[in-house]
């Protein structure tokens, strides 16, 4: 396997090399551990005819086909895993990835590449691909449903009465509204034909055995004890939804939405029928957890020991405004290295969840960027008073916002290194051009198609203070 982090000499270059090498050397071990199809390849092997998936088993000669369906932003590595576990018993794969990398290699699994955050056309090609495959599955059947961060977007084929462009346009507003994720899925789901369970009440209603693998990326899933063990699951595109039409409703009213959103998307939101609901249950299914948010930090709690330095996780449920958050970091920096609380330095602060960047108008818009790099920006206005002190801030699928990169990496000498170029971090911040000034600094972290969706990490190092 690879090194993750493409442009580490780069990153290298300029700034407080060592204590940027720590922050580095943690997410590079981070990134690795959490590799999807390691992760697969050490969850699932055939033997014979015996199917083994964490500590269950399925005997494959009760099963006239094997279909695989992936999508999300680890769908990639998910299904290159179980294409190649597989072999001759997998009957077809479809998988409906963010980007399509070189490397990527299938025997038996069509590729089409989705849209996100918003929905594409591609992507619903992918979509009615796999609703083609569903269609012509019977009882003896078994769907093997691999699911990562983004298969929302991806798998954005809306109900009939609703255009793509309406959906495109709908997702667009409330992304640029500050809401929470979940919000979002709420209503996105509402208006689609395969998110919310839509896609596991198809397979049912052909009588079909559903086993789902997935990477969750929602906040505040609580610790596993077993990841061999089949969990409750909830939400997904096999999952069954406790949300409603009356949550969407409520939701939409909450943040104003009313009359900003397209007509259709009202209309059918606010008309939404029982009929029409998401499914509540779905039977013969069976789901399994291959790595929740919390993951990232505690494979970097393990790296942090290895490499014997001092560390805490502050939190993996990270919310709000990515600014704010890179600020809030830089001052827990200075109290460290200051006044030796809540740790004394040298040590790392772990993060992870999931910031926004509220967008009130697109003419705001000056450049491009993501909540990542604009946390790492922010923090460095603050962190010249915390000698040493280095950020990164990354999106663990390997694409920050509207950019290519991860996210960005940031130390105590990153805002006079700016300055002395002409660059004005502020005011990248207010333009929502944090991508234009990071990469001439030289600090955007470029990583690729990671294999993993965890939502942000975020690695903070503090070194002793030098008077």
């Amino acid at each position: 396997m690879g090194e993750k982090i493409r442009n580490r000499d780069i990153l290298l270059s300029h700034g407080i090399t060592d204590s940027r090498r720590i922050v580095l050397d943690i997410t590079e071990r981070v990134l690795q551990k959490l590799d999807a199809y390691e992760r697969l390849k050490s969850f699932v092997r055939l033997e014979g005819d015996t199917l083994h998936i964490g500590n269950r088993t399925r005997d494959l000669t009760k099963k006239k086909a094997i279909y695989v369906l992936s999508a999300g932003k680890a769908a990639n590595h998910m299904a290159m895993a179980l294409d190649e576990i597989l072999g001759e018993r997998l009957t077809k794969g479809v998988a409906i990835v963010k980007i399509a990398e070189p490397t990527d290699r299938y025997a038996n699994t069509e590729v089409f590449v989705g849209g996100h955050p918003l929905p594409n056309y591609e992507g619903v090609r992918g979509c009615r691909r796999m609703l083609e495959l569903v269609d012509r599955a019977d009882r003896d059947d078994l769907f093997i449903v691999l699911i990562s961060g983004g298969s929302t977007a991806l798998m954005g084929y809306p109900v009939d009465r609703i255009t793509l462009e309406e959906k495109m346009a709908a997702t667009d507003i409330m992304l640029k509204s500050n809401m929470r994720v979940t919000d979002i899925n709420v209503i996105r789901g509402h208006i689609s034909q395969m998110n919310r369970g839509r896609l596991g009440q198809r397979i049912a209603g052909r009588g079909a055995e559903i086993i789902s693998l997935n990477i969750w990326d929602a906040l505040d899933w609580p610790p596993l004890r077993d990841y061999g063990e089949p969990v409750a699951m909830r939400g997904t595109p096999v999952g069954p939804d406790a949300s409603t039409f009356e949550d969407a409703r409520r939701i939409i009213s909450q943040h104003g939405l009313r009359g900003r959103l397209p007509a259709s998307v009202e209309a059918y939101i606010f008309n939404g029928t029982e009929a029409q609901e998401t499914p509540k249950s779905i039977p013969r299914a069976t789901y399994f957890m291959l790595n929740i948010l919390a993951d990232s930090c505690r494979s970097a709690a393990e790296a942090a020991a290895e490499l014997g330095i001092d560390y805490m996780i502050l939190t993996t449920s990270l919310e709000g405004e990515s600014k704010d958050a890179g600020m809030v970091l830089a001052g827990i920096a200075k109290e460290i290295q200051r006044y030796n609380r809540p740790l004394r330095p040298p040590c790392l602060v772990f993060s992870a969840g999931e910031t926004s960047t509220r967008i009130a108008d697109n003419s705001e818009i000056k450049g491009h960027g993501g909540p990542s790099q604009e946390m790492a920006a922010a923090f460095a206005l603050i962190a010249r008073e915390a000698t040493g002190a280095c950020l990164l801030s990354i999106d663990t699928e390997g694409t920050d916002g509207t950019t290519e990169m991860a996210g960005g990496i940031t130390d105590s000498q990153t805002y006079q290194l700016a300055a002395d170029r002409g660059i004005d971090l502020r005011e990248a911040l207010r333009g929502h051009a944090v991508y234009e000034a990071l990469s001439r600094l030289g600090d955007c972290v470029f990583t690729g198609n990671t294999g993993t969706n965890l939502c942000d990490f975020n690695v903070l190092y503090v070194p002793q203070r030098k008077d």
